[in-house]
């Protein structure tokens, strides 16, 4: 039986979740699970169980679906996360390329695997964000390249936990 998806999307279509209709019954819960979906790595940060902490995680190496999907359930199950955000690479104008494309993709397949919601997040400048505040923080650049994915992944997981309150569903 096929997954219905439906997705709940910010007026300014800034975030999708994706989700089976028994996922849809319930609200978003912590701890919360925040993905960067890099090429060769995927950045990764948690929040708490009550959303109000937000800690960087190791990036996990990305390879095949079938590695990264083990990771992912490694890192649910280890963490307790009762809900997925994946960053949604989107253009600076606010439109879909093919990168925003793979990662809805990728949301999607998460969605058909794990029993919890995968929320889409909008990951527009993230990366120059995390990089930005890794600097004030006083990290040098060797620091940066190690820090950034899972820096980036804590801004993304901030946005998703300080829009909450925007939801709408829409039936994809």
């Amino acid at each position: 039986m096929q997954a219905l998806l439906l997705a709940l999307v910010m007026p300014t279509l800034k975030r999708i979740v994706l989700m089976t209709k028994e996922q849809t019954q319930s609200h978003t819960q912590g701890p919360v699970l925040a993905l960067d979906l890099g090429a060769k790595l995927v950045g990764a940060a948690v929040s708490d169980d009550r959303l109000v902490t937000i800690k960087r995680l190791a990036p996990l190496k990305r390879s095949n679906w079938k590695q990264l999907l083990k990771d992912v359930e490694t890192l649910v199950k280890r963490l307790d996360a009762q809900t997925l955000v994946i960053g949604l690479p989107l253009r600076l104008d606010g439109s879909s390329g093919s990168a925003a494309e793979e990662a809805t993709r990728i949301a999607g397949n998460f969605a058909k695997s794990l029993k919890l919601p995968v929320y889409l997040q909008d990951e527009r400048l993230t990366s120059f964000d995390a990089r930005e505040s890794l600097l004030a923080d006083g990290h040098a650049e060797k620091e940066i390249k190690g820090l950034i994915d899972g820096a980036s992944a804590a801004l993304i997981l901030r946005d998703f936990i300080k829009n909450i309150s925007l939801r709408k569903k829409v039936v994809l």
